[in-house]
């Protein structure tokens, strides 16, 4: 087979459109390019791993990584982890005024003519040593309740699902802001050169509220930092693997030739993006040996799946992603998302969130118990959460059997275990009706501030200078709170 190409190729002349058909590379390139993020030093193809912007942790770090376990749509929290036996009480009746304080409702259920206060239909027991209440939703959870760290003080600003979820992502309400994972990347670099620093997983077939790539997007922070989505089945990465034809000398030798091209431009031009598009596609080619062995659950043993429970050998699961998720935080991936939806129960929640649950239960509880088991808990930080909670009344008809919830941005509960977080404790309360945070609020911008701090990161250090402004994740307020520390 002759050499993909032959000899020195002209730079003058050579507009875009022959450069892609000289190299045979067409459009997949591009999305190549934009879909394979590097993390390490543009332009370097040695195996140094990369450090990023920072260089080393502002402090010493208690989490090396992080896996966010994102339930999308807003999980009630009185169903899992607010027990409000007074809310019971007062089933049926109408949301006090006093309660409710004028704040506001969404186009749902603001123009109900009643607003009857809903009690759950699941029953909560206190588990642990640490005596915390669950729902009985979550037997799993309850059985590693002692490493958990339980917020119910959660509240956020947005009460719709789209800025809730960029805001829990990303920062701001707005889109176009880098997201948490491309945050970390472009702040500490990668613990693998042969593996993206953030990954994406997303549990296929389950969609009531859409999910966005810019969710996982780099905002305005160099692309490379993006998150990488790996999927279900044959080909983890779109576009990672060669043609047909194409064997891995050739790709090498194509990569080469193509760096020596970028190189000489970038001599004549100044420009860093030449060098980021060579980093992406080396960082593409060790991937292509580097993604099927990590994807592989084949060697996993039974017990482990039977840890993670019945669907952990499907692939795409929820459970299966949380198996993956533990072999990638393994390999040294930095921030692992995993997406789960279906959490938007405006009506017949009991049947929907026992569905939910039945999903998520087993596979989040397993995943604790493994890393433990490992000796990976104490510096892997684990999220359980939505982007806000439920209303405490009903939306549309009540009975003794059925009713819905609409979106509450005032409370939720969130959890968080290993990495730094006080194993065994509650944080925050709500009002007995759960309407209202009354102890220790912690906000979006509290809790990304955080989050960076356990990875040694100072919240309000970690910049990029964009438009003139240094932006940061917790733009311009933000605390650590101190309570959630161990």
């Amino acid at each position: 087979m002759k050499p993909l190409c032959a000899g020195p190729l002209p730079l003058e002349g050579l507009d875009r459109r022959a450069f892609l058909r000289r190299f045979g590379m067409g459009l997949g390139t591009i999305a190549l390019a934009h879909l394979l993020n590097p993390a390490r030093a543009l332009g370097n193809t040695t195996n140094t791993p990369d450090r990023g912007i920072l260089g080393a942790p502002h402090f010493p770090a208690k989490a090396k990584r992080v896996i966010y376990l994102f339930m999308a749509g807003g999980p009630s929290q009185l169903e899992t982890f607010d027990y409000k036996p007074l809310l019971n009480e007062r089933n049926g009746q109408e949301l006090p005024e006093s309660v409710r304080q004028g704040q506001r409702l969404t186009g749902m259920t603001g123009n109900q003519a009643s607003l009857p206060m809903a009690g759950s239909i699941f029953k909560f027991n206190r588990h642990g040593q640490s005596g915390a209440w669950v729902n009985e939703l979550l037997p799993h959870t309850a059985r590693v309740v002692d490493d958990l760290c339980i917020v119910r003080s959660m509240f956020t600003e947005a009460i719709n699902h789209d800025p809730a979820i960029t805001f829990l992502q990303t920062g701001s309400q707005l889109s176009g802001r880098p997201s948490l994972g491309a945050w970390l990347s472009y702040g500490l670099g990668s613990d693998n050169e042969n593996l993206p620093a953030f990954v994406v997983l997303i549990t296929p077939g389950k969609v009531d509220q859409p999910l966005y790539a810019r969710l996982w997007g780099s905002g305005f922070i160099p692309s490379r930092h993006q998150g990488v989505q790996f999927r279900s089945g044959t080909d983890p990465v779109l576009y990672l693997n060669n043609p047909g034809g194409i064997t891995r000398d050739n790709r090498r030798q194509m990569l080469d030739r193509l760096r020596d091209l970028h190189e000489a431009r970038e001599a004549q031009l100044g420009d860093p993006e030449l060098n980021s598009r060579i980093a992406q596609y080396e960082m593409a080619f060790r991937m292509q040996a580097s993604v099927p062995e990590a994807v592989d659950l084949s060697g996993e043993p039974q017990h482990v799946f039977d840890l993670y429970g019945p669907d952990a050998r499907k692939p795409g699961t929820f459970a299966a992603n949380c198996l993956l998720a533990r072999r990638l935080a393994e390999r040294g991936v930095k921030f692992i998302q995993l997406y789960h939806q279906g959490w938007d129960n405006h009506a017949g929640l009991p049947g929907a969130i026992r569905t939910q649950c039945r999903e998520t239960d087993q596979p989040a509880a397993a995943l604790i118990a493994d890393l433990k088991q490992r000796g990976m808990l104490d510096d892997t930080l684990v999220i359980w959460g939505g982007e806000f909670g439920r209303t405490n009344y009903s939306q549309g008809k009540l009975t003794e059997t059925n009713y819905g919830r609409d979106h509450h941005p005032r409370c939720f509960s969130i959890w968080m275990a290993g990495g730094g977080v006080k194993a065994g404790s509650v944080y925050g309360e709500t009002c007995g009706f759960g309407y209202n945070v009354v102890k220790d609020g912690v906000h979006v911008h509290d809790f990304h501030a955080t989050l960076l701090h356990l990875l040694g990161i100072d919240h309000e250090r970690l910049t990029f200078k964009f438009q003139g402004r240094h932006f940061r994740l917790t733009d311009v307020h933000g605390h650590v709170v101190k309570g959630l520390l161990a």
